[in-house]
């Protein structure tokens, strides 16, 4: 397994660089995703305020504190469950050039051969990581679409972002559904071992 550390925005290149099980952290921007602001954007067809051109996208709804106009503070940014988005990934690899997608939970199996097919890549972390990830967030730079707090999107300024685990890599391949098959057949070793068919 390799360490990665990565600038945003992302290029084709880095995200094919990496491989199921490396680790990567990320210094620069990393914008905030979720249902509502993308059910905008494509279940609507509202143009996002940002360019997502080589970007990261954080599947959250981070608990933030006002503290001026258009201005806010994080209290706690955690990583929601990404295959609840995931009918989006086609259109944000395709259409906007989104390069990494950050979350928790895993992807389809369609998502997998998107990655593949456009160089792209799916950067997990496990649950519970709240604390740590919002620490590693320097500032929120801007909310676009306030209107749907906490599901806005959300400029965050990182740095050592990380370590994500490379969940989905541009290689076609799932850590997910790997960890899933070796289960079942550990579990099928142990269910004959107790004589059980």
């Amino acid at each position: 397994m390799a360490e990665f550390h990565f600038k945003t925005p992302l290029t084709e290149a880095d995200a094919r660089k990496v491989s199921v099980g490396d680790s990567v952290y990320l210094d620069g921007i990393v914008f905030g995703v979720r249902d509502a602001n993308l059910i905008r954007v494509f279940d609507q067809h509202v143009a996002p305020p940002v360019d997502w051109q080589g970007a990261a996208l954080l599947h959250t709804a981070p608990n933030v504190r006002k503290v001026g106009p258009g201005k806010y503070e994080s209290i706690c940014v955690g990583t929601t469950t990404s295959m609840r988005v995931d009918r989006f990934t086609e259109a944000l690899l395709r259409d906007h050039g989104v390069r990494a997608i950050l979350g928790k939970g895993g992807l389809s199996p369609r998502s997998t051969e998107l990655m593949q097919q456009y160089g792209a890549c799916y950067l997990s972390v496990t649950g519970g990581a709240a604390a740590m990830e919002t620490l590693q967030i320097e500032e929120i730079e801007a909310v676009f679409w306030e209107d749907l707090m906490p599901e806005s999107i959300f400029q965050f300024r990182v740095k050592d972002f990380g370590p994500w685990t490379v969940g989905i890599d541009a290689k076609g391949r799932n850590l997910q559904d790997e960890v899933q098959l070796a289960a079942k057949a550990k579990m099928g070793e142990l269910l004959a071992k107790m004589g059980v068919t």
